[in-house]
């Protein structure tokens, strides 16, 4: 877990916010008391509902609130050697002689997009350490294949940059820094205007979305993500490509929606993203999925639990939840956002039990990113801290470090 006591966490966004302590209390509907409390460590944590609220009032995503996943220790130290070599990948040292290119002869184009393929997977599987180690080759030797060739094969190459650049940009955004990610996207824009893949420059554009969304720029997310989702739909609806970019565009505007207390407006585009997954059975399915857009019956129903469940519809979501059947192509990150949903669903609802059920499966299917996910400490501290604890929360909070 980041170091950073939560009170500490909590002035500084509240500060970022420019409201007072009382201020914070009316848009939360939090008692001053509990906030000046936390502020001042005399209270150490908070109950989920209460947590819930105070990310509200702050115009945050709780994981703002209780920290980034623990990929990279937020400790104020300096970064480890890991880290910085990714962000000399992705930004480049200024005022100093090019490396001398090695190994031209054995680069590929399919040789370097089935390590973006593995890099996606070691991602979406909460390797982050694995994919540190790995992403700057991978972009190393995409600027290389991007600089050599005939324009048809620079374009190839520029295509792979661009993919790779966006996958340092969702690492980044995964290990909480913001800023190294919009660095990596704008960098990936600019490779993908210049690359043979049509559909590239909307992904990083979904992908600039999540990163806005991250720092609260809710009204540039959403622009954003409606616009990129206006020219896709113009062209490339024909293909299960397209489709698949431009319901992942819906999706995200949709967010920005809900987060800007829309749910209405967010539900209908839900449902229309729903309706064009379903017209994906009748396409063709992309050749290379795993670097396109997720985008599936699958994660649209995900995509809508995870939005009652933020806007206080726990019933709603487990209804939304039920009979959901995950396609296989639903990566691990999905899957453990949908248990973290339900688990939080019935911790919403008293039901502590039907909690701890969705969390063991967590546990069974996705470890790394159970472990990973401060939400899950913030569920498993508050069924601990409760009234009743049921059979199998004991191993929980052991296995996430939570249990006294």
């Amino acid at each position: 877990m980041a170091t950073e006591h939560l009170g500490d966490r909590l002035g500084r966004l509240r500060r970022l916010a420019d409201l007072t302590q009382e201020g914070l209390s009316e848009r939360s509907g939090v008692s001053v008391d509990v906030v000046r409390k936390l502020e001042q460590r005399r209270k150490h944590s908070a109950r989920l509902p209460t947590l819930h609220a105070l990310a509200k009032g702050l115009g945050v995503e709780l994981t703002a609130l209780l920290g980034d996943p623990p990929g990279i220790p937020s400790s104020g130290d300096a970064e480890p050697p890991q880290l910085v070599a990714v962000r000399r990948a992705i930004v480049p040292p200024l005022f100093t002689a090019p490396a001398e290119p090695a190994g031209v002869e054995r680069l590929s184009p399919d040789l370097l997009r089935a390590e973006l393929a593995d890099g996606w997977t070691l991602y979406h599987s909460a390797e982050f350490g694995r994919l540190m180690d790995l992403l700057p080759g991978i972009i190393a030797d995409a600027r290389l294949l991007a600089a050599v060739g005939n324009p048809d094969q620079r374009a190839a190459g520029q295509a792979a940059l661009g993919k790779a650049l966006q996958l340092g940009g969702h690492l980044a955004i995964r290990l909480g820094k913001t800023d190294l990610a919009l660095s990596a996207l704008e960098r990936a824009y600019a490779a993908a205007e210049e690359s043979s893949d049509p559909l590239l420059a909307p992904m990083v554009s979904n992908s600039v979305a999540w990163a806005y969304q991250r720092q609260d720029r809710l009204d540039d997310a959403r622009n954003l993500a409606v616009h990129a989702a206006d020219g896709v739909e113009r062209e490339h609806t024909e293909t299960a490509e397209g489709v698949r970019v431009w319901g992942g565009l819906l999706m995200s505007a949709a967010t920005s929606y809900a987060r800007s207390d829309d749910y209405e407006t967010a539900n209908d585009m839900m449902a229309t993203a729903e309706r064009a997954a379903a017209r994906l059975a009748a396409l063709p399915p992309p050749g290379d999925g795993k670097l396109v857009s997720v985008f599936s019956r699958s994660s649209v129903r995900i995509e809508r639990v995870r939005l009652a469940v933020q806007h206080e519809r726990p019933e709603e979501a487990l209804t939304l939840a039920k009979g959901i059947r995950l396609s296989k192509d639903v990566p691990p990150s999905w899957r453990t956002w949908l248990l973290l949903d339900v688990a939080r669903a019935h911790t919403d609802l008293g039901d502590a039990a039907g909690a701890v059920r969705a969390l063991e499966k967590l546990r069974q299917v996705a470890p790394a990113w159970m472990r990973h996910h401060t939400l899950a400490v913030a569920i498993v501290s508050d069924l601990w801290n409760g009234p009743r604890r049921p059979p199998g929360l004991r191993k929980l909070a052991e296995f996430l470090g939570v249990a006294n």
